[in-house]
């Protein structure tokens, strides 16, 4: 116990690390996941081969390739940015890539007729998508959307490779310290335990909700 007490601000700090990191990612995973999976679905088929072109690639690179790419890629076309930005670029981009299939399968789930009716009142493709459709699409998928969040939360553990302040990357710290690291790293696997049952939690709460309210 005394590892955690005696280090706690370390820990601290690299949980809300991880925790923002997660929270940041996220939000852009989700965005990018709902506008590619509105390309996938699109009746332009420029935007269909983009779509497909930008899941297949992702879902297909490892993720701590896609972190050198981000990292030490953008910065030779003179695209500097602070680590954080980095880190949250590679691993937005990356998830979108699962949030928009887990999205697309929400989408076939949506009868025909919804979109044939939001046609039929004058809505264009996009008011059609994101009016009828995709509301009705999360509502199907909240529960292989908290799986993918699960996952982004735990792949925030590569960050620490790249100079970012997270979770995993305390035990460097601690083990400079002399700290044992069957102890150092129980802790920190505690600390991703309390993150990923509090996503859990959180998914489940709104897929009771969207269920009372079907």
């Amino acid at each position: 116990m005394h590892v955690l007490t005696d280090n706690w601000s370390t820990y601290w700090h690299g949980f809300l690390g991880t925790l923002w990191l997660t929270l940041v990612s996220a939000a852009l995973a989700l965005v990018l996941g709902a506008a590619v999976a509105g390309f996938r679905v699109s009746p332009v088929k420029p935007l269909r081969v983009f779509g497909t072109g930008w899941v297949t690639v992702l879902r297909n690179t490892p993720l701590t390739l896609l972190f050198f790419i981000v990292v030490l890629g953008l910065p030779r076309f003179d695209i500097t940015l602070p680590f954080f930005t980095f880190a949250v670029l590679a691993l937005g981009c990356y998830t979108s890539a699962f949030v928009c299939e887990t999205l697309r399968s929400g989408v076939n789930t949506v009868p025909v007729g919804q979109g044939e009716a939001a046609r039929s009142l004058g809505l264009t493709f996009t008011q059609t998508l994101g009016l009828v459709i995709l509301p009705q699409a999360y509502r199907a998928v909240v529960a292989p959307l908290g799986s993918v969040m699960i996952a982004l939360a735990k792949n925030t553990a590569i960050a620490g490779s790249f100079s970012v302040v997270e979770l995993l990357g305390t035990y460097r710290t601690l083990n400079e310290l002399g700290y044992g690291i069957v102890w150092t790293f129980v802790w920190i696997a505690v600390g991703y335990l309390i993150l990923t049952l509090s996503i859990s939690a959180l998914f489940n709460l709104l897929e009771r909700r969207v269920a009372v309210s079907r």
